[in-house]
């Protein structure tokens, strides 16, 4: 039995849409979009190429410890536990990016998008690599856009934890890569709608006033 063709990339797949459409020569959006398309697939392959044995299993560990938004949601607990007034508030004002995020990504996004998930035998990713492949389509990302909502709307709360907070939300980003289960394309739209979703949530949030009691 032979393996499906995987699904053209997202971008490819506007283009050709649009130049079926068109019924003429192909725009600069399709050519622009066809290159994005083909870059798209030349990360993944290229990342699919790395030869670094020694961040399999960890970087598998991470893509799978993300799952419904775990590392986020025990940094938010402990915010609240033991932050103080501003641990709360940044608790809450992450949890609400993440919920927000989630819902725009999982729902009309990912509906909208019918991206079917990479063939990681025909692209080359190892299977030392591999983690369960989520049945959800592909394109973006819900852990990257969760990481980047919580990231961005606690660093914003708390300056003092941006930096930690974006350099573990990258890790989790590069490992949905690496493991296979997400386009860099996937990855990139995720994490841009949950950075804007951070970035919203935490304005709203600061222009609040806590209450007193």
């Amino acid at each position: 039995m032979t393996s499906p063709t995987p699904a053209e990339p997202l971008e490819e797949r506007l283009a050709n849409r649009l130049s079926t459409r068109l019924r003429a020569r192909p725009s600069r959006t399709v050519r622009v979009l066809r290159r994005l398309g083909r870059f798209d697939r030349a990360v993944y392959r290229g990342v699919a190429e790395m030869s670094t044995p020694l961040l399999d299993r960890p970087l598998r560990r991470v893509s799978d410890f993300a799952n419904f938004s775990k590392p986020w949601l025990l940094i938010a607990a402990a915010l609240a536990l033991f932050g103080g007034s501003r641990g709360r508030r940044a608790a809450v004002t992450g949890v609400t990016a993440i919920g927000v995020t989630s819902f725009v990504v999982n729902q009309p996004m990912k509906l909208a998008g019918e991206r079917r998930r990479p063939d990681r035998t025909q692209l080359g990713v190892p299977e030392s690599r591999w983690v369960p492949m989520p049945s959800s389509t592909s394109f973006p990302s819900g852990h990257s856009g969760s990481a980047a909502a919580f990231a961005v709307s606690v660093g914003d709360m708390l300056p003092e934890l941006s930096r930690p907070l974006r350099a573990a939300a990258i890790v989790v980003m590069f490992s949905r890569v690496y493991t296979g289960v997400h386009y860099p394309g996937d990855v990139i739209a995720g994490a841009a709608t949950g950075a804007l979703v951070g970035r919203v949530t935490s304005t709203v949030a600061r222009g609040l006033r806590p209450s007193h009691g």
